[in-house]
């Protein structure tokens, strides 16, 4: 990790090396003392060009090598993870009175989410730090992305689930070997018993937020739009948001590339919530640039990736956001169903109900007016096959008729 200076935490400003601690800031804790990745920026900007990632020859995460904290790429897994199409629709666009519209679909990833970007990085940790078991709480994404990346480097993954994670996910999770622990709770419940056992057991965890590497896999998101937009980003970049990870390292991948002098402006990012599980929105809503304040609150809400009541990322996001310009929005469960239908049959990119919190939370900004002539991403963080129970209610069944052309015509 040679360009990586400290981790810094993000509420004291505590400065640690790296190989002396694992997790979290001991003195502000796991929920306030989150730590973040500090590079030797200025070295990095003697070194590093727009050319330097196309000139890897990688089509994956892996072009940006030199931004990212690892020793060496050695433990690289050969799976591809990263570099996922962004896709152009105009007619939507004009539908929405935007100037353009991208979608990048992060569920054509290996394990179909955008957790694999971390995921990857957190395996290779683990084996640098010699740990032989990975484990993580989840309610299924992040799950069945450590159990695919740590079954391709041969590593042991126990997993703690909620009861109530879609069976999909489930499945993925033990057709890839991990041993899996249904937890008769919530999330939440999953996560402290998660955290426990690998105390006990010294397990390598990958739980969100509490992992300073999480947001290093996941900031490559930002760094793809950018290159991806021939370095000139869209004006706003919309993202779903749980645990506040995965908005945070879009923000500080955006702050990277612009600090670098890789990009003349940084994009707002807007982290989208389902009502029934803001707890982060509301604490940005309180923020005033000192503290940030927050209360945990009873989820509940169709898209299960972002049912999160006590945010463990709850600080960074929050602070991140701030400084980054965006903002926060809550969008209802009809709202999530009916954009997963309109992705789908606008886009042809069918999103799981995270994912298209995205794209619900930027139609209702534009139906407030303020997106008139403006450049939009929306990032769809899994892939729809993941979770089909409530979009299924939504749809509909097919239609029944015996096998005659009549058949047809009637209907037609």
């Amino acid at each position: 990790m040679g360009s990586v200076r400290c981790l810094r935490c993000v509420s004291c400003q505590t400065e640690y090396d790296p190989r002396e601690i694992d997790y979290t800031c001991p003195t502000c804790g796991p929920r306030r003392g989150t730590l973040e990745v500090i590079y030797d920026e200025a070295a990095l900007r003697r070194t590093i060009r727009r050319e330097t990632f196309a000139a890897t020859g990688r089509a994956s995460m892996w072009r940006y090598e030199t931004l990212l904290p690892i020793d060496s790429m050695r433990f690289v897994q050969p799976l591809r993870v990263g570099w996922t199409p962004l896709y152009s629709f105009p007619a939507l666009a004009q539908r929405l009175n935007l100037a353009a519209l991208y979608v990048k679909d992060d569920g054509q990833n290996p394990t179909a989410s955008y957790k694999d970007r971390a995921s990857s990085l957190v395996v290779i940790k683990a084996q640098e730090r010699e740990r032989h078991t990975v484990t993580c709480a989840s309610t299924g994404n992040a799950a069945s992305s450590l159990a695919g990346f740590a079954a391709a480097a041969g590593l042991p993954a126990v997993i703690f689930v909620p009861e109530r994670a879609p069976e999909a996910k489930v499945a993925q999770l033990l057709v890839y070997g991990a041993k899996v622990f249904s937890v008769l709770g919530s999330y939440d419940d999953a996560y402290d018993l998660a955290s426990e056992a690998a105390d006990r057991f010294g397990w390598y965890n990958r739980s969100a937020a509490l992992n300073p590497y999480l947001v290093e896999g996941k900031k490559t998101g930002a760094y793809e739009i950018a290159e991806q937009l021939g370095w000139q980003p869209p004006d706003l970049v919309f993202i779903g948001v749980g645990d506040g990870s995965v908005v945070s390292g879009l923000c500080k991948g955006f702050e990277e590339f612009a600090r670098l002098g890789l990009i003349d402006r940084v994009p707002r990012v807007v982290g989208v919530q389902a009502e029934g599980s803001s707890p982060i929105a509301a604490a940005f809503a309180r923020y005033r640039g000192s503290t940030v304040e927050f209360e945990d609150v009873e989820a509940a809400t169709v898209a299960d990736s972002i049912c999160v009541g006590k945010p463990r990322d709850v600080v960074k996001a929050v602070t991140y956001v701030a400084r980054n310009g965006g903002e926060f929005v809550s969008v209802s469960d009809n709202e999530i169903l009916e954009a997963i239908l309109t992705l789908a049959r606008s886009t042809g990119v069918f999103a799981e109900p995270a994912g298209a919190a995205a794209y619900a939370g930027l139609v209702q900004l534009a139906k407030g007016g303020t997106l008139a002539g403006k450049t939009a991403a929306v990032v769809v963080s899994g892939n729809g096959l993941k979770d089909t129970a409530a979009t299924r209610q939504r749809v509909g069944a097919p239609i029944r008729i015996e096998p005659h052309v009549k058949e047809i015509e009637r209907y037609l």
